[in-house]
C-alpha cells in the first residue's frame, strides 16, 4: 500500500502504484518523471487546429480533410441553488509548461467476478468491456492504462474533498452499494473506514483485485437493468458515470427504491466543459475544442456529458429530500497560487494526460467517424494544451448528496 499521508491509496494487482504526493511538490520542481515532449501541431484540416501549437522534431502524419465540423456550443453551468466551493482561484505563475509532471445477495443478471467472464474486446490497441456488448456499450477502456487513470482520479478526489471518501452525513452504514465501481479502490477504502458495513461494488468490467477486505465484494452487473437485490441499502455511491447513462431519472428511481428510509445517495461527477475566469482560455483553444467536440459525440452516442447539470433536478424528482449540491473548480495543471489548488491541479494534469486517449478514442472513431491517426494527433495537441500554464483553465466537479425520507 502506497503512503499518501491521510488518504488510503492502494496498488492494484498487476498495476503500478499511484505516485506519491511528494513527487509532485518537490521544491525544485523535479519529479523523477520524464517530461513530456512537445506535441506535434495539427494540420489546419483537423477540427482541433489552432495557432501557436508547440512543434516536435518528429511530426505526426497529417490528418485527412474529412473531419467533422464542430457544432456551436452553449456552455451550461451549475444551478442557482448549487454551492460554489472555490469561486476565486489566484494565479501563481504564467510559465508555458507545468514542470511537475510528465506526459504521459446475487441477482439474476449478475455474475460474480470469480466466474469466467473476464474476456474483453480489443479495438485500436485498447481493451473494452465484453459483458453486454452491443446492448449497453461504454466508451471507456478497461485496460491497465485506463485503470491507472481511475486510481489517479481516486486520489485527486481525496485531495478535492479533504481526504473524505464522501460528504454525506452518514454515521454507521450497514449496506453500501457503489455503482460503476471501476477498479474497486473506493469500495476497499470504504470497507476499511466502515469495518461493520458490507460493501458491494458493481461494474461492467471485472477489473477489481482478487484480494479484498473481508467486508467488500464485487459483482459484474449492468446498473441500467432492473435491480433485484433481496435487501435494501442505506448508502448508495455513484462516481464518474458521466456519459455512460442514457436514462438518469430511471437510475435514480432504482436508487430510491433500493434505499432504506433515511438512507443516502451520494454522487460525484465531472464536467467536460473547460473554462477560465480571466479569459485566458479562448474559444479557439484546443481545450475549448475538446469540450465542444465531445459534447457533440456524447449527444450522438445517446449519453450526454452535459447531463451533469441536470442531476440534482432528477434526484429531487425521484423523491429525495435534503439535496445538497456543491460545485468545485479543479485546475488542469499547477497554475494556481494556493498550495492546495496547486497540488490538485498537478494531480489533475497527470489524470488528464493519462486518461485522454481512453476518454476519446472510441467516441472519435466509432461515433464521429475520425481515423485513428486523426484522433491521435488531436490527443497530442490536447495534452500539450493542458500543460499551458498561461491558460488558467479548469473544469468543474459536482458533488451531490440526498436523503430518502
Amino acid at each position: 500500500m502506497a503512503d499518501f499521508g491521510k488518504g488510503k491509496e492502494r496498488q492494484r494487482e498487476g498495476g503500478p502504484a499511484t505516485p506519491a504526493v511528494d513527487s509532485l511538490t518537490a521544491g525544485d520542481g523535479s519529479t523523477g518523471v520524464e517530461s513530456e515532449t512537445a506535441a506535434p501541431a495539427l494540420p489546419s484540416t483537423n477540427p482541433s487546429a489552432s495557432a501557436g501549437a508547440p512543434q516536435d522534431s518528429e511530426r505526426a502524419p497529417a490528418a485527412s480533410t474529412n473531419s467533422t465540423e464542430l457544432p456551436s456550443e452553449t456552455v451550461q453551468g451549475p444551478a442557482p441553488t448549487a454551492q460554489l466551493v472555490n469561486p476565486l482561484v489566484l494565479v501563481d505563475s504564467t510559465d508555458d509548461t507545468d514542470s511537475a509532471l510528465g506526459d504521459d445477495d446475487a441477482i439474476s443478471d449478475t455474475t460474480s467476478i470469480a466466474s469466467s467472464i473476464h474476456k474483453g474486446r480489443f479495438e485500436n490497441g485498447r481493451r473494452y468491456h465484453k459483458y453486454r456488448e452491443g446492448e449497453n456499450d461504454y466508451w471507456g477502456p478497461n485496460d491497465e492504462v485506463q485503470n491507472d487513470q481511475l486510481d489517479i482520479a481516486h486520489h485527486m478526489f481525496l485531495i478535492l474533498l479533504d481526504q473524505k471518501l464522501h460528504l454525506a452525513p452518514i454515521k454507521d452504514p450497514k449496506r453500501v452499494l457503489d455503482l460503476g465501481c471501476g477498479t474497486g479502490i473506493w469500495c476497499m477504502d470504504m470497507a476499511d473506514e466502515y469495518p461493520g458495513a458490507e460493501i458491494l461494488g458493481v461494474d461492467l468490467s471485472p477489473i477489481q483485485p482478487q484480494f479484498t477486505p473481508p467486508n467488500c465484494k464485487f459483482e459484474i452487473d449492468d446498473v441500467t437493468l432492473p435491480w433485484t437485490y433481496s435487501q435494501s441499502f442505506d448508502f448508495i455511491n455513484i462516481r464518474s458515470l458521466y456519459g455512460s447513462i442514457g436514462d438518469w431519472p430511471a437510475l435514480y428511481t432504482q436508487c430510491y427504491d433500493n434505499l432504506e428510509s433515511g438512507g443516502y445517495l451520494h454522487e460525484l461527477e465531472m464536467s467536460i466543459q473547460f473554462k477560465s475566469d480571466d479569459g485566458t482560455l479562448t474559444k479557439d483553444h484546443v481545450l475549448s475544442t475538446w469540450s465542444d467536440l465531445f459534447h457533440e459525440a456524447s449527444e450522438r452516442f445517446g449519453k450526454s456529458f452535459y447531463e451533469v447539470w441536470n442531476l440534482s433536478t432528477y434526484i429531487r424528482n425521484a423523491g429525495f429530500v435534503d439535496v445538497e449540491e456543491r460545485v468545485y473548480k479543479v485546475p488542469v495543471n499547477g497554475w494556481p497560487a494556493d498550495p492546495h489548488m496547486k497540488e490538485l491541479g498537478r494531480w489533475n494534469l497527470l489524470h488528464i494526460t493519462q486518461g485522454a486517449e481512453g476518454w476519446g478514442l472510441y467516441l472519435l472513431t466509432k461515433v464521429m467517424g475520425w481515423s485513428v491517426q486523426e484522433a491521435q494527433i488531436f490527443f497530442a495537441k490536447f495534452r500539450a494544451g493542458v500543460k499551458e500554464r498561461k491558460v488558467h483553465a479548469y473544469f468543474e466537479v459536482v458533488v451531490i448528496h440526498a436523503r430518502k425520507p
